[in-house]
């Protein structure tokens, strides 16, 4: 049996210096459009996964855990579905697509076993800490841009992730058959899926 990793306290990452904007990026209302419209995916995303697996394991002694996760969850979602009109983003074309996605997701690890379930949110999540994270450093380095508020929403959101990753955790999520690979492959999935709802 392999021992819950412990990890330090959740804490936002450190504030940059200010970046310069280069030739080709894109302007302030672009960047703020992707990463809103990826936000939005990716709880979107998260929500499907989460309903995956609650429509295997429904008398698993977790479900209660796992349904304040998804709710978590829902509550993200639907700070996106306020923005996403209210600054006039064009969601992802890719929405049909993660609709089937991570609920097959979600059904394909918990019929794997709660242990896979629980890794599948390790995976998920390590991902979506990394992506707020580099989210936040970015409006950190672009104060000018008065996006206070989305900022103090980003960092609310990625440490309910963070705490959902260290409930799966302490849950059995490494003990699950083939963690690694499971995991590699999440995580690969969940960065490839990043990419692409940024941009499509």
């Amino acid at each position: 049996m392999s021992k819950v990793r412990t990890s330090k306290k959740a804490k936002a990452p450190p504030r940059p210096s200010r970046r310069t904007r280069l030739p080709g990026d894109p302007d302030r209302r672009e960047t703020m459009a992707r990463m809103i419209r990826v936000d939005h995916a990716g709880e979107y995303g998260a929500v499907r996964i989460y309903e995956g697996q609650l429509s295997v394991l429904k008398g698993s002694e977790n479900r209660p855990l796992i349904e304040h996760m998804a709710e978590q969850e829902r509550r993200h979602l639907d700070a996106f579905n306020t923005l996403v009109p209210e600054r006039r983003v064009r969601p992802t074309a890719l929405l049909p697509l993660w609709h089937i996605a991570g609920f097959a997701l979600g059904v394909g690890t918990a019929l794997l076993g709660e242990k896979a379930a629980m890794a599948c949110t390790v995976a998920v999540e390590e991902v979506i800490d990394e992506h707020y994270a580099a989210q936040i450093n970015a409006l950190d380095a672009d104060p000018d841009a008065g996006e206070g508020d989305l900022r103090d929403t980003l960092e609310k959101f990625r440490l309910e992730e963070v705490e959902h990753k260290q409930t799966a955790l302490k849950h059995g999520a490494e003990d699950a058959p083939g963690y690694e690979v499971l995991s590699g492959l999440i995580k690969t999935g969940s960065r490839l899926a990043i990419w692409l709802s940024t941009r499509i």
